[in-house]
């Protein structure tokens, strides 16, 4: 991929999010903001690591 494609790539996506909404842009903002689950967030792997195990073991 040439460096023209990608530059006209990010063009078309700018414009294309500048025409939306306030309100949409909003909207998918807060969507992408999804609250992280408790444990992995304070945890980290740990909480994941034990529940792969378990589900191995079962």
């Amino acid at each position: 991929m040439k460096s023209n494609d990608y530059v006209k790539f990010m063009t078309q996506q700018l414009v294309t999010y500048m025409e939306l909404p306030s309100e949409e842009r909003k909207k998918r903002k807060l969507e992408q903001k999804n609250p992280s689950i408790y444990a992995n967030r304070w945890l980290g792997v740990l909480p994941f690591a034990l529940r792969v195990m378990r589900k191995k073991a079962e």
